[in-house]
Order: C-alpha cells, then structure tokens, then sequence
C-alpha cells in the first residue's frame, strides 16, 4: 500500500501542522476509515470540475478565509490543538485575513487600474 502525505508549506509551525497530520490519522484509524481508491497514473490538476466529481475529488480550500471555516467546523482538530492554541490560533489568523483583506495587490492595479 501507498500512503502519501502532502507536507505543508515551509512557513508553517511544524509543531502545530503534525499536532493535526497526527490528530487526523488517528481519528481515521478510530473510525476504521478506508483510504479512497487510488489514482495512479491521473494528473487531477487536468480533470475538469465534472470529472472531479465523477470520481469524488473533494478540492481544498482555496484561501486562509476556507481553511479557517474547515477548521471552525472540525472539532477533533480544535481538541487536537487544545483550547488556548485554538483559539489563539484562530485569532491570529483571522487577523491576518483581514489585513490581507485591506490591502490592494500589485495584480490588482495592473488588472482594474492600468487598463483604464
């Protein structure tokens, strides 16, 4: 059997990302969950949306603001963590969110400014 684990981005807290890896693995070890079938030989990034979900291929979130609302709702990851890092956590990153939100991206002023 083949297992595979997509690390996470560089810039994460590796204490608090394998707290959750760990956390989930064993909630499906709990649940006597089964892996999904594999997809050998299938790049997913070139199935369109219908394929995707011909074949249950659930997409990740798509912005901090998703990942957020999934871990909102994901009670084994918030026991994982602990109520204080939870919520500090979560504090910190909607933070961020909303400064992100308030800012104008260099895409955007080529994209709506300089094409006027």
């Amino acid at each position: 059997m083949r297992a595979e684990l997509r690390c996470p981005d560089p810039s994460t807290n590796p204490y608090l990302a394998f707290t959750v890896m760990l956390a989930a693995a064993l909630d499906g070890i709990d649940k006597a969950m089964s892996a999904p079938e594999p997809l050998n030989n299938v790049n997913v990034y070139h199935l369109t949306a219908e394929e995707r979900l011909e074949r249950n291929i659930a997409e990740l979130p798509g912005s901090l603001a998703e990942a957020m609302r999934e871990l909102d709702a994901d009670p084994v990851l918030q026991a994982s963590l602990g109520e204080m890092t939870y919520e500090a956590f979560k504090r910190a990153k909607w933070a961020e969110i909303e400064e992100s939100r308030l800012h104008v991206t260099d895409w955007e002023v080529e994209r709506y400014l300089e094409q006027a």
